[in-house]
């Protein structure tokens, strides 16, 4: 009789235990409510959690755009060398029509439109105004470099991140030689893709910006192709801007007599 209640005693205990054991595997949180995706995340984009806001980030680029065209007019009236101002001719032409598209892509959003240089880019261009000759060139080649890498780069903040990249090595595989990049000359197979967005208006901005970017690239390789070759005096730098018959002037005297006589 004692041995069949220790039995009762023990399948009675063990039938507690197991309830318990089962309530506090149900203490740990059920899989759907673990964070699969974070809502602040761009899966696709390059913009990320440390975007600017639209507002700030229209008000950047539309400055630096600003800054570029008003630097390359003052190119247009002192620049000596005929590649650098053929070179600003096609900057203030592509940053006119950028600036023009992004005002009627920001039309009708509460977005702030700067209405003239900010200190630091007026600082530049008064210092800018005041060189002459060879200077002037090769400081105003140097201010196109700073402004389009930095232009480029807040570009970025609003492109797909895998089409960047493929056109980031499309680029670099462009065989590199001492002629300026050919102003209309695309890459069609690698397209650069704006970073997703459900909101409207963000979209219509990132798509502009996938639209800018080859061009501002463009001008900064164009730009660093001026500064090698401003630095190489006895290259000749070929530029698709230019005048096909200007004088070759790194070539002999006989040389350049006998290649004007062939044009004649």
């Amino acid at each position: 009789m004692r041995r069949t209640a220790l039995i009762w005693v023990a399948v009675a205990a063990i039938s507690i235990t197991m309830p318990g054991c089962s309530k506090t595997e149900g203490t740990k949180p059920p899989s759907r409510e673990e964070p699969a995706a974070r809502p602040g995340a761009v899966g696709t984009g390059g913009a990320g959690a440390n975007v600017k806001s639209d507002d700030d980030f229209v008000r950047d680029v539309a400055m630096k755009n600003m800054a570029e065209i008003e630097l390359s007019r003052m190119a247009l009236d002192k620049a000596t060398n005929r590649d650098v101002k053929a070179f600003a001719q096609r900057v203030v032409s592509d940053h006119v029509a950028a600036g023009d598209k992004l005002k009627s892509v920001v039309a009708g959003q509460p977005i702030e439109w700067p209405a003239q240089l900010d200190d630091k880019h007026r600082k530049t261009a008064e210092e800018l105004g005041r060189k002459q000759g060879a200077d002037f060139d090769r400081d105003y080649v140097d201010a196109m470099i700073e402004g389009h890498q930095d232009l480029a780069a807040k570009l970025e903040a609003r492109l797909d991140v895998q089409s960047l990249a493929d056109w980031k090595t499309a680029a670099a595989g462009r065989t590199r030689s001492n002629t300026l990049p050919e102003p209309n000359t695309a890459m069609p197979d690698v397209q650069v893709r704006p970073a997703k967005s459900d909101n409207e208006g963000t979209a219509k901005i990132n798509q502009w910006a996938a639209e800018t970017y080859p061009v501002a690239q463009k001008h900064l390789d164009a730009a660093r192709t001026l500064e090698n070759a401003m630095k190489k005096r006895s290259t000749r730098v070929v530029s698709p801007f230019s005048e096909p018959d200007r004088p070759l002037a790194t070539q002999p005297d006989d040389v350049q007599r006998r290649a004007g006589a062939a044009v004649q």
